[in-house]
């Protein structure tokens, strides 16, 4: 909870104005049955205008003061819970920047955007009922039980009575319900996961006819959610019933004992009103008290959750005086283990010890689960290693400065995201300060440049969202482009050129031999064609190095490789390859 209050910052002077003109607000609200028993007693029944008038005066004064008071708070409440979430949303916002890609795995790409959106929404409402009807009913409870016990002690017996009766019920029925609104908030997270992946992937939704089974997936996700909510909402329903008993009881209570405090002089017609005026005012803040009850117990599994994701700390931080520069993209990995879940057991990557020079052309082969997205990760450090170090430039990658590292480490992955915004937009990505001729040059070494000039605009042509107005190839080439305008150290093609046909291939990695010679290349691939021309191949099988050797020596000692290369020039491995 200390987390989400700091974020009100520069809100707090909006929220105690707020509570303070809330309590205005009831000191006037208060004092109106006071003066309409003055009217009554010293004006009505003795038949004294003058006094009616008074008092009369007074009310309408009271009444505008009140509402004045009202709306006043009423505008700082509501400035209050919206920056309040205008904050909250920020302060995660930045923090799961900083998050690692371990950070992220551990809530889900749904799980925080149920966070950002239904969570915080929920602490915005409780918030504004907090500082508003959270003052205003114990304020009036408060001042209206004082006001009964100096109307009639003996009365004022009966509220204590209802209190006791209401507090016992509303609490059993928070604890119950706190726990099914934490499995609610789940069940939020399961079904924008539900429609996240249809929405993503409808493309193949709709070309495999799968549209019945993602519905019956949505609605069975949809029903667990209603079966919740209506558990929990059926046991709150239960406060009105409680609420009206107490109401009733008083009301009885009151109306009999008092009528025999009239008739044995003990009490006048203008205190019995007065009295009356007040058991409504303390009965309804006690219905107020039940909704900010229900409010609070809904908050709490959002304010626990939106706290979690305050609290995560990045797996991945900078050391005190990190090192700014990195002189070149000499590569070692000093027999590194690696596994997704520390401590897991099972590692991705076992005892690889690999040294690699400043400027080479590496090849990196091996079947599906073998380690090789994993091993280049470990290089511009998404992931830290459990044992071992990976080193760029003779530096551990744990002693450089974040940013400066993945400057200088450039990778471009199989699956890419481009935004919306023009070609150049893109491009610059890479370097917010390139220059037009930069983006040119870039482009054309990744072979982008012969597909860019045919589209209407030019570099200044639109992308849509997500790169859906190009194809998978053209993408991946413009990912490339974008990586170059780095002027990386290194720089890592993970699978990138798939979608590209075996020219195009050819083309870009002769572009790159030839404009970025100093630059250390690292290509995963599952073609051969694409990395037998690399000064070195890696061959992983199982998170373990087979084999480091050139493309000839490989297809004399390696079997894997023998296998590899055998299937595809047989026309089985690679759809591409030409017979």
């Amino acid at each position: 909870m200390k987390n989400i209050l700091r974020q009100l910052k520069q809100y707090k002077r909006d929220t105690f104005l707020c509570i303070g003109l809330t309590a205005l607000e009831v000191v006037m609200e208060i004092l109106m049955p006071f003066i309409t028993a003055r009217i009554i007693d010293e004006g009505l029944e003795v038949s004294n205008l003058s006094a009616v008038y008074r008092y009369g005066i007074v009310m309408v004064l009271m009444a505008f003061l009140s509402l004045t008071f009202a709306a006043f708070a009423g505008k700082n409440a509501a400035s209050a819970s919206s920056g309040l979430a205008a904050n909250l949303r920020e302060a995660i916002y930045a923090n799961i920047q900083t998050f690692s890609f371990s950070n992220i795995d551990k809530f889900s790409v749904p799980g925080l955007v149920t966070r950002m959106t239904t969570d915080i929404t929920n602490v915005q409402n409780a918030f504004m009922m907090i500082i508003r009807v959270a003052v205003r009913a114990p304020l009036n409870l408060i001042f209206s039980f004082a006001m009964c016990l100096l109307i009639s002690p003996r009365l004022s017996s009966m509220f204590l009575i209802a209190v006791v009766f209401l507090v016992i019920v509303i609490g059993s029925i928070m604890v119950v319900t706190l726990k099914i609104f934490n499995q609610v908030f789940h069940k939020y997270d399961d079904l924008n996961a539900s429609v996240q992946e249809n929405v993503s992937a409808i493309r193949v939704v709709k070309a495999f006819v799968r549209e019945d089974y993602e519905n019956q997936k949505f609605s069975k996700a949809s029903k667990m959610l209603y079966d919740l909510s209506v558990k929990a909402e059926g046991l709150l329903a239960f406060n009105n019933p409680a609420m009206m008993v107490a109401v009733y009881f008083c009301i009885i209570s009151v109306s009999w004992f008092g009528a025999q405090f009239i008739v044995s002089g003990s009490m006048t017609t203008g205190d019995l009103t007065s009295l009356f005026s007040y058991i409504m005012s303390l009965l309804m803040s006690l219905m107020m008290l039940s909704m900010v009850v229900v409010m609070i117990s809904m908050s709490l599994a959002s304010v626990r959750r939106i706290s979690e994701v305050l609290d995560e700390k990045a797996d991945l931080t900078d050391p005190e005086n990190p090192v700014m520069e990195v002189p070149d993209g000499r590569i070692d990995f000093n027999h590194v283990n690696f596994s997704y879940k520390h401590g897991s057991g099972k590692n991705s990557l076992s005892d690889i010890d690999l040294h690699i020079k400043s400027g080479e052309t590496i090849g990196v082969i091996g079947g599906t689960g073998s380690g090789k997205s994993s091993l280049v990760n470990l290089i511009c450090r998404l992931y830290d290693v459990d044992d071992g170090s990976v080193c760029v430039g003779g530096t551990d990658v744990r002693k450089y400065d974040t940013e400066v590292l993945r400057n200088q480490v450039s990778v471009v992955l199989q699956k890419n995201t481009l935004f919306s915004g023009t070609i150049l937009d893109n491009l610059r990505w890479g370097n917010p300060d390139a220059t037009e001729e930069e983006c040119i040059e870039a482009c054309r070494a990744a072979c982008a440049d012969e597909f860019i000039d045919k589209m209407p605009g030019g570099y200044h042509a639109q992308i849509s969202r997500g790169g859906t107005n190009v194809s998978g190839g053209q993408k991946q080439r413009l990912c490339i482009a974008r990586a170059l305008l780095k002027k990386p150290k290194v720089l890592i093609l993970d699978d990138s050129t798939s979608a590209v046909d075996t020219a195009t291939d050819a083309s870009i990695r002769a572009a790159f031999a030839k404009q970025i010679p100093g630059t250390t290349k690292i290509i995963i691939a599952q073609r051969i064609s694409s990395v037998q021309s690399a000064d070195r191949i890696l061959v992983l099988d199982d998170g373990r190095i087979d084999a480091f050797d050139t493309h000839e020596n490989l297809l004399k000692t390696n079997a894997i490789y023998q296998e590899i290369y055998t299937s595809q020039m047989e026309g089985g491995g690679d759809f591409d390859q030409p017979a």
